[in-house]
C-alpha cells in the first residue's frame, strides 16, 4: 500500500511530520485556533508511528472520559479511514480501544479524570510509544500530566504530543509552560489559514472572517489561537518569535540594562535592539538569576555585553561601583518622578516588542503576562504592579537614551 500523506497533511505540518516519526524530540506542544489541522495532524502522524514499529502502542488521554467517543476516538477512526486502513483495524467501544489486527498493537483511550488511575494502563505486547494528551488546557497543570507520562512512557522511549486551544489569559498554567524553551521539546503553532481553504469549506471561511470583522480581538484568539489576554494586559504590542537574520542585519546598535535582585528577587540583564524607522524593539538575549556573588554577575555582564555600556539601577550605588572595578562599563540611570509611568508608556506606545522566547523566556514570560493591578471588584485600575518585572524594568534602564529623547521632543512641543 502506498499513500501520499502531503495529501493528507498541509505544508506547514510536513516538517513537524518526520519529526515525530523519527521521535527527534521528547514532547511536541501544538497550539492553535479552531480548523486549525493539528488534531488532524496528530491522529495521521499516531497511525504511522504505530505502523513503523510492530513494538508501539498509543495510549490518548482527554481530562474528561465522557468527552473520549465523539472528540479523539472518532478523530483516531478518521485517521484510519483517510489512511484506507479500515479492513485492518478493530475498533471497540468497551474497553474504548482501536486494535491493529495483523500484530495486535493497540491504541487506548483514557479519561484523566484521576491522574493516578494511569498508573494501571498496560499492553500485554511491546511498549507505549506515544502519549496524546488532547485539549490539554483543560488538565489541572504540569504535575498532573507529568504523573501521566510518568506511568505511561516508562522507560523513556516514548514521546508526548500536547494539542490544545491556548486558553485567553497569557497567566494561564499552559501558556506559561510553553514559553519555556527546555531541552527535547518542540513547540508548533498552527492556524486556518495554513489548511487548503476546500478543506475547510465556505461557511468556516465566512464565520471566520465576519468574527474578524466584529471583533478582532475573540477572532485572534478562537481562530488563531493567540492568547489575547483578559482585557488588563499592559503590552498589548508584544511579538514573542524568533528574530529573524533579516531583522539583526538592521540593528546596528545593542543596549544593555540591569536591574539588581534584592533578598529572593533575581539580577535581570538584558540585551536590547531598537529600529527607530519602525518603532520596533528587539529583545535578542537575557541572563537572570537569583542568589549570585557580584563576581559570576560581572562574568555575565562581560559575556553578554563585553566593553558595552550596562545601564543600571541607580538605586544600587555600591553594586555599580563594584562592577566598575571588576571592568563592568556600568552607570546608573537617572531617576525622577514618575519615570516609570514614563517608560511603560513609551513602551506600551512602540509598534511592537519582539522577544525570543528561546533566548528570553523570563522577558517573554514577564511582558506577555505584566497585567494592571486590581480593585476590590476584580477590575483592572491604571496601575502596574511593582513585581515579576525585573526584565521590564531591565528594558527600560537599557533603553534611557531614547526615553530622555523623546521627553526632549515633548517639552519642546510644549505637551509636558
Amino acid at each position: 500500500m502506498s499513500i501520499r500523506l502531503s495529501g493528507l497533511l498541509p505544508e506547514g505540518f510536513h516538517g513537524l511530520f518526520w519529526d515525530v516519526y523519527n521521535r527527534t524530540h521528547r514532547e511536541y506542544w501544538l497550539m492553535g485556533g479552531r480548523g486549525s489541522g493539528k488534531s488532524s495532524f496528530v491522529s495521521i502522524a499516531l497511525i504511522c508511528l504505530l505502523l513503523a514499529d510492530p513494538q508501539a502502542n498509543v495510549a490518548v488521554f482527554r481530562k474528561v472520559a465522557d468527552s473520549l467517543r465523539e472528540s479523539v476516538y472518532a478523530q483516531m477512526r478518521w485517521a484510519v479511514e483517510q489512511l484506507g486502513l479500515s479492513a485492518y483495524f478493530t475498533c471497540r467501544l468497551s474497553p474504548m480501544e482501536l486494535i491493529y489486527q495483523p500484530t495486535g498493537q493497540r491504541i487506548l483511550f483514557r479519561g484523566a479524570d484521576d491522574p493516578e488511575k494511569s498508573k494501571g494502563l498496560k499492553v500485554e505486547k511491546g511498549y507505549f510509544a506515544a502519549l496524546w494528551l488532547e485539549e490539554a488546557s483543560a488538565f489541572g497543570g504540569m504535575e498532573e500530566i507529568r504523573t501521566i507520562q510518568a506511568s505511561v512512557l516508562r522507560g523513556g522511549k516514548g514521546v508526548t504530543l500536547i494539542s490544545y486551544n491556548p486558553p485567553i489569559s497569557a497567566k494561564n498554567w499552559i501558556n506559561a509552560e510553553a514559553l519555556k524553551p527546555l531541552e527535547g521539546r518542540l513547540c508548533h503553532r498552527s492556524d486556518y489559514r495554513m489548511l487548503p481553504a476546500e478543506w475547510l469549506g465556505e461557511n468556516f471561511l465566512l464565520q471566520a472572517e465576519a468574527l474578524r470583522q466584529q471583533d478582532e480581538r475573540a477572532y485572534r484568539h478562537m481562530y488563531l489561537g493567540e492568547a489575547v489576554g483578559t482585557g488588563g494586559q499592559v503590552f498589548g504590542n508584544v511579538q514573542l518569535r524568533p528574530i529573524t537574520d533579516g531583522e539583526k542585519e538592521t540593528l546596528s546598535v545593542f543596549r544593555y540594562g540591569l536591574d539588581f535582585g534584592f533578598a529572593a528577587d533575581p539580577d535581570a540583564l538584558v540585551c536590547c535592539g531598537y529600529l527607530s524607522r519602525t518603532k520596533t524593539l528587539y529583545l535578542m538575549d537575557e541572563y537572570v538569576c537569583s542568589g549570585q556573588s557580584i563576581q559570576s554577575l560581572a562574568e555575565h555582564c562581560h559575556r553578554l555585553a563585553g566593553d558595552s555600556l550596562v545601564r543600571c539601577d541607580s538605586a544600587a550605588p555600591r553594586e555599580i561601583a563594584e562592577l566598575r572595578r571588576l571592568r563592568v562599563n556600568a552607570i546608573g540611570v537617572k531617576k525622577g518622578a514618575g519615570s516609570v509611568e514614563h517608560g511603560i508608556r513609551w513602551l506600551k506606545e512602540l509598534a511592537a516588542i519582539v522577544i525570543d522566547p528561546a533566548r528570553c523566556p523570563v522577558a517573554a514570560r514577564e511582558f506577555s503576562q505584566y497585567e494592571y493591578q486590581r480593585d476590590r471588584g476584580g477590575g483592572f485600575v491604571s496601575e502596574c504592579p511593582d513585581r515579576d518585572n525585573h526584565t521590564i524594568d531591565a528594558v527600560r534602564y537599557a533603553m534611557e537614551a531614547e526615553l530622555n529623547r523623546q521627553v526632549v521632543r515633548l517639552r519642546k512641543g510644549g505637551l509636558v
